[in-house]
C-alpha cells in the first residue's frame, strides 16, 4: 500500500498535534497547522518534495511567529485573578486562633474564617493563643504572617 503524500503530511500534522497535547508548549500546533497546510495543497496540487517541505517551514514559522503571542493570551488563562487577593487580603488585619505551635524557625498552623492555614511568626507561640494576620507570606497565598495578640485566650 503506498500512501500519497497528501496523507502522509496528514498524518505528520497528527503526531505533532498528539505531541503538543503531551508537552503543551503551544508551539507544536502551528506544525500541525503547517503540515495540514501542506497536505491540502498536494491534495489539490501536484507538486515536489522541496516545496512542500518550503510550504511547510514558510507556513509553520508564519503561523508561530504571527499568531503564538496572541494565541497565548486568548488559551493561557491566569493562574491567580482579582477574586484570589480579594479573598486573601480579607484575611489580613483578622484575629485567628493558633491550632500547631509556632516558632521562629518552624511555620505553625492558625484557623481564620473557618479555615486551616500555614503561619509563620518571629516570636514562638503556643497553641490556642489569639494572633493578628499581619501580611501573606507566600506567593500560593496559603502562608501568612502573624504576631501575638496580648489577651487572647489562655492568657
Amino acid at each position: 500500500m503506498i500512501l500519497s503524500s497528501s496523507l502522509i503530511w496528514f498524518l505528520v500534522g497528527v503526531a505533532f498535534l498528539i505531541a503538543e497535547l503531551g508537552l503543551s508548549g503551544f508551539i507544536l500546533l502551528f506544525f500541525t497547522v503547517g503540515c495540514w497546510i501542506v497536505s491540502l495543497v498536494t491534495w489539490i496540487f501536484d507538486i515536489e518534495l522541496t516545496s512542500q517541505i518550503l510550504i511547510f517551514t514558510v507556513s509553520s514559522l508564519t503561523l508561530l511567529f504571527t499568531l503564538r503571542k496572541y494565541s497565548l493570551k486568548i488559551f493561557k488563562g491566569k493562574t491567580r485573578d482579582s477574586i484570589d487577593d480579594h479573598y486573601t487580603d480579607s484575611k489580613i488585619g483578622k484575629t485567628a486562633t493558633v491550632t500547631k505551635k509556632i516558632s521562629p524557625n518552624m511555620p505553625g498552623e492558625i484557623k481564620a474564617m473557618g479555615s486551616f492555614w500555614r503561619a509563620i511568626a518571629e516570636e514562638a507561640i503556643e497553641e490556642g493563643q489569639s494572633v493578628l494576620i499581619e501580611s501573606q507570606e507566600s506567593e500560593d497565598g496559603l502562608t501568612f504572617r502573624v504576631k501575638h495578640v496580648k489577651g487572647g485566650q489562655n492568657e
